[in-house]
């Protein structure tokens, strides 16, 4: 550090926080402030109340924790407060540092991040009182550098990199926090503790839509003990509606799609928390991840390995969809829908797909319709399997205890295993709305003999209202051909040997 430095420094450290901020404008000590008067909002929605509001606690409070639905500009508001302590502290000429973390590295790189540099271009400089970040050495992919501190990105699966952030002015942004584990919460807080002496000021925000009652941003919101000096806020649909950021009828269209007393409507929509229905095959939690997975695989730019299988589900009814889902490898990028087609035009599309990608096979519902599917496919030499859902199997659970009713419940429970956490699971599936909602709604039981039993289609047709074809297509393109006995119900008979 120069002589310059050690100066400022050890002027800074004898003021009195307060009084300087006092004699400092008004946007320096208020975030809010700082949205109102320091950005150019010509051509926008201007800042919601809501915003403001959060904007204003985090001067207040120093610990801010907000949920609410997708689509209420919280990048935004991240972004905002990244910018604010950016500006403000470096007019202090003080010593700062702001760490942003996620839980996934792809929402800092791909939205928080780029976010801050949106906004950047749009700070009223003349209002700051400095000219432009130069953004070759001051304003960059994952940081911002200036004279006193700098704001980056820090992963948020390493909590040692969080304890390690020290200065004397500290601001954290934890993005989508749901998923970002306690540990990395508990490193943040040395910077609160002031224990030391060297912590003068520190805050915090933590934004997220809700997932599972559970973790950390789950214990904030429901002030747990030790956890009270948190300030929540839960931003409702309808604050959001108002402020036009989300519209009436999107919230229709999800609710008809995903059920009003779903766990994705509760979390998405109404920003609220809710675990998934206990009677359900597959949790929530469990294919939000396998979708990060998918969207970690879609940035990194890596290629899509050799096609497997492609699972079809042909529309029965009218108002059913006829769904391929190719898998390549552990990922299944893209689902293709199409309605009211005839089953040679899906034979066709399914081995063009097939003969495209110069490999795989088609698992085809045969029941109903598929039936002629299946036929056209073997006439023309397409490689498939007929995927019998009522069929008996001889099929067993993980850990070999439990039998199926019928082909459609293992295979069901065959995807649920390869999601589960437990097991490090590598299937990626896409982020398709249709898709989530489906693999949701199936509920199970076990039924005489130990035997686990998925509901029909029928019946969850007539529960929710929807047939899951997307979720079928996604199970039978999963569903291993050869039959493969537990290895815990693997009996080897070893004939003795007789003394000669």
């Amino acid at each position: 550090m120069n002589l310059l430095a050690e100066v400022e420094r050890a002027a800074l450290a004898a003021w009195n926080l307060p009084e300087v901020l006092a004699a400092a404008p008004a946007w320096v000590s208020s975030p809010e402030a700082f949205a109102r008067d320091c950005i150019d909002w010509s051509g926008t929605g201007g800042l919601t109340a809501y915003q403001a509001e959060i904007l204003a606690a985090i001067a207040e409070y120093h610990r801010a924790a907000v949920r609410g639905p997708h689509g209420l500009g919280k990048t935004t508001v991240n972004a905002l407060a990244v910018l604010w302590f950016a500006c403000s502290r470096d007019w202090l000429r003080a010593d700062w540092k702001v760490a942003t973390t996620a839980g996934a590295w792809r929402q800092l790189e791909f939205y928080l991040w780029p976010e801050i540099r949106k906004w950047a271009k749009r700070i009223r400089w003349d209002v700051v009182g400095r000219g432009p970040f130069n953004e070759r050495s001051e304003l960059l992919t994952l940081t911002i550098k200036l004279a006193s501190g700098s704001a980056f990105a820090v992963a948020s699966d390493n909590p040692a990199l969080i304890e390690g952030v020290h200065a004397d002015f500290v601001l954290y942004i934890f993005d989508e926090s749901k998923a970002i584990i306690p540990a990395t919460f508990d490193a943040a807080e040395g910077a609160f503790s002031g224990a030391n002496g060297e912590s003068i000021d520190a805050y915090a925000l933590a934004f997220s839509t809700p997932g599972e009652p559970s973790g950390r941003f789950y214990e904030i919101h429901t002030k747990r003990e030790g956890l009270e000096d948190w300030w929540t806020r839960h931003v409702t649909v309808e604050e959001a509606i108002t402020a036009g950021r989300i519209s009436r009828e999107w919230v229709d269209a999800r609710r008809r799609q995903w059920g009003e007393n779903s766990a994705l409507f509760a979390n998405r929509v109404l920003g609220e928390f809710h675990t998934s229905d206990e009677a359900g095959v597959i949790p929530l939690s469990w294919i939000e991840a396998a979708v990060e997975r998918w969207k970690a695989w879609k940035t990194s730019g890596a290629p899509l390995p050799p096609l497997t299988t492609v699972g079809v589900d042909v529309a029965r009814y009218g108002s059913d969809q006829t769904v391929m889902a190719p898998l390549h490898g552990h990922i299944i990028d893209t689902l293709r829908y199409t309605r009211l087609e005839g089953t040679m035009e899906t034979a066709g599309r399914a081995e063009g797909i097939l003969r495209g990608a110069g490999g795989g096979k088609a698992i085809v519902d045969v029941l109903n319709m598929g039936a002629g599917v299946v036929d056209k496919l073997r006439e023309n030499d397409v490689p498939v399997d007929a995927f019998n859902a009522g069929e008996g199997t001889r099929r067993l659970d993980r850990s070999g205890e439990l039998g199926f009713v019928n082909c459609r419940s293992a295979a069901w429970w065959n995807l649920r295993e390869m999601l589960d956490p437990a097991f490090a699971p590598t299937l990626a599936l896409p982020d398709d709305d249709l898709l989530l909602g489906d693999l949701t709604a199936p509920h199970w039981r076990v039924a005489s003999g130990g035997r686990i039993q998925i509901e029909t289609k029928d019946e969850i047709k007539k529960r929710i209202g929807r047939s899951t074809d997307s979720g079928d297509a996604v199970m039978q393109a999963v569903w291993p051909s050869e039959y493969v006995p537990s290895p815990r119900r693997m009996v080897v008979h070893v004939k003795p040997k007789v003394a000669a």
